[in-house]
């Protein structure tokens, strides 16, 4: 009986531990971060996107797919892209960072993408952080919204999203400029 009452007073005071780290108001453990940092830092960055497929340097490529897609759908075709990011629409405008992932046709009735990448920035102040986008991207719709789903560096634990806007687009070649504003809290 004796070794009962211990082990539930053991058990007890381990648990009122636990839970008192994760009440609201307890710093080191509020929401992953570290004592002392601001608990919702909010940040909008805006940029443009450049992708290109074709050309001696193609920014993104298809690497798989089925042999016949649907050139409306693009379904299964699966495209890596290390597109630049810039300040302005000119891709010759100041470099700010880097758009390094994958899209693939995941629409079996419109152009529809599942889009993962991460974006690498270059520039300062963010110079070495990322945030990471996992969304589906419809291009032909005027604005579309994908969720940001973490980050590094300044960007640690990173949630928001990002709203795309296509600035210009050639059809025949599929190259696209897109203009993007990412709201993230981190």
């Amino acid at each position: 009986m004796a070794k009962g009452v211990v082990v539930l007073l053991v058990l007890f005071t381990a648990l009122s531990a636990v839970s008192g780290a994760h009440r609201p108001g307890n710093r080191a453990l509020a929401h992953g971060r570290r004592p002392g940092a601001d608990p919702a830092a909010q940040t909008h960055l805006h940029f443009y996107f450049h992708d290109s497929s074709r050309g001696a340097s193609p920014s993104a490529m298809r690497v798989a797919g089925p042999a016949n897609e649907p050139l409306q759908t693009l379904f299964g075709a699966v495209y890596v892209m290390d597109d630049p990011l810039t300040e302005k629409p000119e891709l010759g405008s100041a470099a700010v960072g880097r758009a390094q992932g994958v899209y693939i046709g995941a629409d079996q009735t419109a152009m529809g993408f599942l889009q993962i990448m991460n974006l690498v920035l270059t520039s300062a102040p963010y110079n070495g952080s990322s945030l990471t986008v996992l969304g589906r991207n419809f291009p032909l719709a005027k604005v579309r919204e994908m969720p940001i789903v973490g980050g590094t560096g300044a960007f640690r634990f990173a949630r928001g999203y990002a709203q795309a806007r296509t600035y210009s687009m050639n059809i025949k070649t599929g190259d696209a400029n897109v203009e993007y504003d990412v709201y993230v809290m981190h």
